[in-house]
């Protein structure tokens, strides 16, 4: 199911939180009512950490990660860095990335499988404590520093921006686990800010032709909507969350959007326990 909130007075809930489905990271600060909101929905299921990135509270777009791997800009502070190698899983890879476009968020959009990011990207203790331990946390030097702005992921692709440095898109490649195709989204080169997809689903900026929507479907290997969020809003990884089973969206999202979402992301069907079993049983193959 898909959940309307706000972060204090903004429906901007993805530049406050970080959903994967392995952990989920929510802003420090801000109500009590927004971290409950992730606590009520998740806890049962997957850590939900309380966070800061470089001293911020806009963590989304500073930030990508999968079930694989979470990837930080190099403005993260080591304490940070440790908190969070400390709460995701194990399996988790927590990697700081010296890039000058930190926001991570606006930069990459990936599912469990494959990442897409901003065409200029270059290339955490706190973050590691939080997300579970198979998690890999990593921190990046890339002069692209808002890594959220520039990689869109799930847990297996990772669309990423255009101009991201050879060295970071390999370090998105083996932290995360994922092919790396360096596109835009409605020619906007910050794919992660413009597109949000699972492994299920993803809804992408309202402007993408057909053809770019059946070249980024192909690529991603999942179904895509153009569409908006928070009553119109183009900015589609700012407004809402989103992995396998549930998703998080501004409390301005219409009922109109809600149902898109709910049906691209095939929310209505998700049952996290599945999911969950079955990621915790290719995690037990894998070391076999």
């Amino acid at each position: 199911m898909a959940t309307r909130l706000q972060f204090e007075n903004s429906c901007e809930v993805g530049v406050f939180s970080k959903l994967t489905n392995a952990y989920c990271l929510v802003a420090i600060g801000g109500s009590e009512n927004f971290y409950s909101t992730f606590e009520d929905e998740l806890a049962d299921v997957i850590p939900v950490v309380k966070t800061s990135i470089g001293g911020t509270r806009i963590i989304g777009r500073l930030c990508a990660g999968n079930k694989n791997g979470l990837l930080l800009p190099h403005t993260t502070t080591d304490q940070e860095l440790q908190h969070l190698r400390n709460s995701v899983p194990d399996q988790v890879v927590v990697q700081r990335i010296e890039e000058r476009l930190s926001a991570l968020g606006n930069c990459i959009a990936c599912n469990d499988h494959v990442a897409l990011t901003h065409p200029d990207l270059d290339k955490l203790q706190h973050l590691r404590n939080s997300v579970p331990d198979q998690v890999v946390v990593q921190r990046i030097e890339e002069r692209l520093s808002a890594l959220g702005n520039c990689i869109a992921c799930n847990d297996h692709v990772a669309l990423t921006h255009p101009d991201l440095d050879k060295e970071t898109e390999e370090m998105i490649a083996d932290v995360l686990g994922v092919e790396v195709f360096r596109q835009t989204i409605a020619g906007n080169i910050l794919v992660g800010s413009y597109c949000a997809f699972s492994n299920r689903g993803g809804l992408v900026h309202p402007h993408t032709s057909v053809e770019d929507l059946d070249e980024l479907s192909t690529l991603l290997q999942v179904p895509l909507v153009a569409g908006t969020v928070n009553r119109g809003s183009e900015v589609i990884a700012a407004g809402m969350t989103v992995n396998d089973w549930t998703s998080f969206c501004g409390s301005d999202t219409t009922a109109t959007e809600l149902s898109v979402i709910e049906s691209v992301f095939k929310l209505r069907e998700a049952q996290p326990s599945a999911i969950v079993d079955e990621m915790r049983k290719s995690l037990i193959d894998s070391y076999v």
